[in-house]
């Protein structure tokens, strides 16, 4: 994402590529209280002498004690955090919609979810912590503006330094994924990019992340990912831990044409 070499007192070296702008218990027996089981009584006979007919016993009825109901979380009509504005733009075809919620418009603080649509409603994943670019979000992003751009982009292809660790994206393996240099707060970026997931905002999807084409222009920025977080806000990016990274490129198929909704958490709601 970066094209040009960014000045902060606080900025960190820019990188080199373009990427980074079970069924209840039976109940037990009840004994009486004596201890022994109940014995019934013999059968009742009839008294010769006595007039009219006996008076028949009337049949003890013992109901089971009511069971307690099974407590079941409701399955939400649409991913957590999201308002009527964001719902409305997602795809009617996304089966699979990533959250990224940032905690406000200037914070580099941000959680990942992955939602799964079923018949019934979604189903929320593990929830990933993050970081998102150094000065917050934006709505009209530009070229090493040092924000993550708003918005909601579909996830085709993916790559690394690292083999495909099982993604059905498309996977470019290359040695070029490498972050030389430290990030912000000066960590080191070694390993950044041993995985990465190309998000379609000003790319040609269908390509390689490191394709340069930039649809809206060089100006307004590119090479927006999701890769192995360093542990510090990024250029533009958004990043998770390597685990969870590689947990993401396995969960994401294709055919359910997988999503990112983007964003801080007041905008998302809208």
């Amino acid at each position: 994402m970066i094209n040009r070499r960014v000045a902060l007192t606080l900025v960190a070296s820019t990188l080199l590529l373009n990427g980074c702008d079970a069924p209840p218990p039976s109940e037990p027996k009840h004994w009486p209280d004596s201890g022994e089981p109940s014995v019934p009584d013999p059968p009742h006979e009839p008294d010769p002498t006595a007039t009219g007919s006996p008076t028949p016993k009337s049949p003890i009825s013992k109901s089971p004690p009511p069971r307690s109901p099974i407590s079941q979380s409701p399955i939400p009509q649409s991913p957590a955090g999201l308002g009527p504005r964001t719902r409305a733009a997602i795809p009617p075809d996304a089966g699979q919609v990533l959250v990224a919620s940032g905690q406000s418009p200037q914070s580099p603080l941000c959680t990942l979810v992955l939602y799964e649509r079923g018949t019934s409603g979604w189903r929320a994943g593990p929830s990933w912590p993050g970081h998102n670019a150094l000065r917050g979000w934006s709505d009209h992003h530009k070229a090493s503006d040092l924000h993550s751009p708003l918005g909601i982009y579909s996830l085709t292809d993916a790559g690394g330094r690292l083999p495909d660790p099982g993604t059905e994206l498309s996977y470019s393996r290359s040695d070029n994924f490498t972050a030389p240099g430290a990030g912000f707060r000066g960590e080191s970026l070694d390993g950044t990019f041993d995985y990465v997931i190309a998000i379609n905002y000003n790319r040609l999807p269908g390509t390689s992340p490191l394709d340069q084409t930039r649809p809206l222009g060089a100006n307004r920025g590119g090479g927006i990912w999701i890769h192995i977080d360093h542990g510090g806000p990024t250029h533009g990016c958004l990043s998770i831990a390597k685990p969870h990274m590689r947990s993401l490129l396995r969960a994401l198929v294709p055919a359910r044409h997988p999503v990112i909704v983007m964003g801080y958490a007041t905008w998302l709601a809208r």
